[in-house]
């Protein structure tokens, strides 16, 4: 781990170093450029209250935070939409708190926003999103038995060694002198693989930090530039994406997914924009081979049951199990394209910080073959007639809870050339996510009226210095 640490620590400061190099300098008083470091050790808590961590019987995260920043010097348009936010490149070692979790190495690009800016007192919300390192997870101990699942002799909560790292925060800061500050973090950390491999339980935590800040080349400033408003006002947003899934530990290789999405959103000032957009999802992980098909391959147990469907005379005490692989109602399915397929409208949510936006959508299925097909095999097993379940229903245990009526997305798109962007995103269901994707997508940008004319398209091409234009 020590060595893993050492060489990350290394690209950091290389990375910092090239940043330091790249920072324009010209129009300052004294040629340098503004930057700051600091470091916040820190301690947590995990929100996962279940068996896989309690097994361990109180395991806690702890660590450091370190960051390279580059505060605002209002030479770029999206400095000035955002009230100034800094950019930075952070670095965090953290022990999650028992051996058999190891420890973790993220690295990870963040932007600090402006909430309460004064002489005395700064609250900055803090948004990050990059990689973790993990040195333990299912496939380096030595029982990878899955009977032994919820046992303290195997850790299901990692399924690899590389993970997503997202983090989001509140950052607190008192100025001693106009070169150091002390500061508290409270936050929040998620790290998992997306179901590239499993298992993939993942860990959630909250945490509290303090720690200071040294500001370097305070009085270098620069003239600060005004820009224009952006342009345009709708924008059609056309995206295909694809990745990979393991539905569980047993299954030997992983199955293809892909997304298209298309749909139009309307910036609201220069830096959020909103609109509905259209989903098709495809997940050839469904399949009557692998447990991610739309029953359940094992036992279903009956309190959870009588949970789900209180209108069936399930027999049994509720620590009974009920083997679902007796039951004959798989025939009624045969796994054909339209049983992978998922389609759902969007609430889409995007939020610009230059040639970089966020992404959060949520959505609702309206084509979902689980929705009832799930629902169907119990009333089926019990002799009855199903309802048939609304557009938003409760997300049931086993097989269905690997779907919900509804859906959210987080993801981010980097624009590369003209309207041409980069996009990756994680598709979750409440707390779970389902499958992280990478693809390519365009946008197509309309003018606003009062920016129209009669010599020029009525679509906005981004080049570096539109606003000169």
């Amino acid at each position: 781990m020590k060595r893993i640490f050492v060489l990350i620590l290394a690209i950091f400061a290389s990375v910092t170093s090239i940043l330091a190099q790249d920072a324009p300098v010209e129009n300052t008083e004294t040629g340098k450029f503004p930057f700051a470091i600091k470091a916040y050790p820190f301690r947590g808590a995990y929100l996962d209250k279940n068996t896989h961590f309690e097994k361990f019987g109180g395991a806690y995260p702890a660590g450091v935070n370190l960051g390279f920043e580059l505060p605002s010097q209002q030479q770029h348009p999206w400095q000035q939409y955002l009230n100034n936010a800094t950019a930075g490149i952070g670095l965090s070692w953290i022990d999650l708190g028992h051996k058999m979790l190891g420890h973790s190495v993220a690295m990870y690009p963040y932007i600090l926003l402006n909430a309460i800016e004064s002489n005395y007192f700064q609250m900055r919300v803090k948004v990050a999103g990059g990689l973790a390192w993990v040195t333990e997870h299912w496939y380096t101990q030595e029982d990878q038995d899955p009977e032994h699942y919820y046992e303290p002799t195997v850790n299901t909560v990692f399924g690899c060694n590389l993970n997503v790292y997202l983090n989001a925060g509140v950052q607190l800061n008192v100025p001693i002198t106009k070169y150091l500050a002390l500061g508290a973090e409270f936050g929040y950390f998620h790290m998992s693989n997306g179901r590239t491999s499993m298992p993939n339980i993942g860990a959630n935590a909250i945490y509290g930090s303090v720690g200071v800040t040294s500001t370097f080349n305070t009085e270098s400033k620069k003239k600060p530039v005004q820009f224009p408003d952006i342009p345009y006002g709708w924008a059609l947003n056309i995206t295909g994406a694809a990745g990979a899934q393991k539905p569980a530990i047993e299954d030997t290789h992983r199955y293809l997914i892909s997304t298209l999405h298309v749909g139009p959103v309307y910036h609201v000032n220069n830096w959020y924009a909103v609109g509905l957009g259209l989903d098709v999802f495809f997940n050839n992980a469904v399949s009557k081979n692998t447990e991610r098909n739309l029953y359940c391959h094992g036992d279903f147990n009956v309190g959870d049951l009588r949970g789900d469907f209180p209108d069936l005379n399930i027999p049994g005490d509720d620590e009974d199990l009920i083997d679902c692989t007796t039951c004959g109602s798989e025939k009624h399915i045969d796994y054909g394209f339209a049983q992978k397929v998922r389609a759902g409208i969007a609430l889409n949510n995007e939020f610009k910080f230059g040639a970089v936006t966020a992404i959060v959508d949520w959505g609702v299925y309206f084509y979902n073959p689980s929705r009832n097909i799930y629902y169907d095999y119990h009333y089926d097993n019990f002799g009855k007639v199903a309802p048939k379940r609304p557009l938003l229903y409760k997300t049931p245990n086993g097989a269905g809870g690997e779907e919900a009526s509804n859906y959210i997305r987080f993801g981010l798109k980097y624009r590369v050339w003209d309207n041409l962007y980069l996009h990756t995103s994680a598709k979750t269901h409440f707390h779970i996510c389902e499958y992280i994707e990478f693809g390519l997508g365009y946008q197509i940008p309309f003018f606003k009226k009062e920016y129209r004319s009669e010599d020029k398209s009525n679509i906005f091409h981004h080049r570096k210095n539109w606003w000169k234009e």
